[in-house]
């Protein structure tokens, strides 16, 4: 007797990360892939498994139908949301890696993330199965229940996009087990006290002339932490100048008698860039993400709508007891 039929658990838990990785990777949501992946479960123990002649096909095939269904509501949730949209920070990266490492592969960064988002679910779908999990062309047909041909298409436009909206340099670089570059610490340390002090020939040097500041709070009242928190929504800012006004007035907001002073602030690798968790006695109320390329700052992604962050919990309570 097989291993599938013998222990259909075990089965199951020897996919579990790539079914997750595949999960994340199509939806943005850590909450949801995790409901996808135990949704599959189920389906998986319902399933006639002695039929089953590649788990890992199946399972796959199973969590993309859940993903491409979630999509459907999501897409509609998407158009409703306040302010940006950015997805939920990971810190554990090598939790949701495929076997193949491969650039692509090892990119969770938040930049990649956004710009699968722009793709068709179909077209995420065929090029994530295709590209970073492996799949023949084959199984990505019959898991989409297309045409090969039809697939290979789908998976080319979304590769034209993926190459043309990716930025450069935004695939997460080699960082120390455990920790954030040297380099990184003291930029974003250099940055976080020009900043706190206004000084904005410093905050110049430290920005490239087209930084990107990406503020999502998902219209959730949220601790006053900026002034995107307190009216809930989000910034989406391109260029230095307007980003030294906001970064300004965030810090001026900061300096009232409302900025709370009961938060502290860690770093970590978030999304496998460089990044910043504050946490407050309730637990993580912000997650920054920043982009480097050299000796400055291209982008900066903060997620602070507390839906976002209450599975960092976990995360933070594990890298801690490490």
């Amino acid at each position: 007797m097989s291993s599938t039929n013998s222990d259909p658990a075990a089965t199951f838990e020897s996919h579990r990360r790539r079914l997750l990785g595949l999960g994340y990777r199509m939806l943005g949501s850590m909450a949801d892939a995790e409901d996808a992946v135990q949704e599959t479960y189920l389906r998986w123990h319902a399933a006639d498994r002695g039929k089953v002649s590649d788990p890992r096909a199946f399972l796959m095939s199973i969590t993309t139908r859940i993903c491409l269904d979630i999509l459907t509501s999501a897409r509609a949730r998407h158009e409703e949301y306040v302010g940006p949209w950015l997805p939920e920070p990971v810190l554990d990266t090598a939790a949701l890696l495929p076997d193949r490492r491969t650039e692509l592969a090892e990119d969770l960064s938040i930049a990649l993330l956004l710009t699968l988002d722009r793709l068709s679910p179909l077209e995420r779908a065929a090029f994530l199965l295709h590209d970073v999990f492996d799949f023949s062309f084959t199984e990505v047909a019959s898991t989409l229940e297309r045409s090969e041909a039809a697939c290979r298409k789908l998976a080319t436009r979304a590769r034209t996009h993926v190459r043309t909206l990716r930025p450069r340099g935004t695939g997460a670089p080699p960082e120390p087990v455990g920790g954030i570059d040297a380099k990184h610490v003291r930029l974003i340390s250099a940055f976080s006290a020009a900043t706190q002090s206004g000084d904005l020939n410093a905050l110049t040097q430290l920005l490239a002339s087209d930084v990107r500041i990406v503020t999502d709070g998902g219209g959730k009242p949220a601790a006053a932490l900026t002034n995107a928190n307190r009216h809930g929504g989000g910034h989406e800012i391109t260029g230095a100048d307007r980003a030294l006004r906001f970064l300004v007035g965030a810090t001026r907001e900061r300096l009232n008698p409302e900025w709370r002073k009961d938060v502290r602030f860690r770093f970590a690798l978030v999304n496998g860039l460089p990044g910043v968790i504050v946490e407050a006695p309730e637990g993580p109320v912000q997650a920054a993400a920043f982009e480097i390329e050299g000796e400055v700052i291209r982008a900066l992604y903060v997620v602070h709508n507390p839906d976002k962050l209450r599975h960092l919990v976990r995360a933070l309570a594990v890298a801690g007891a490490g």
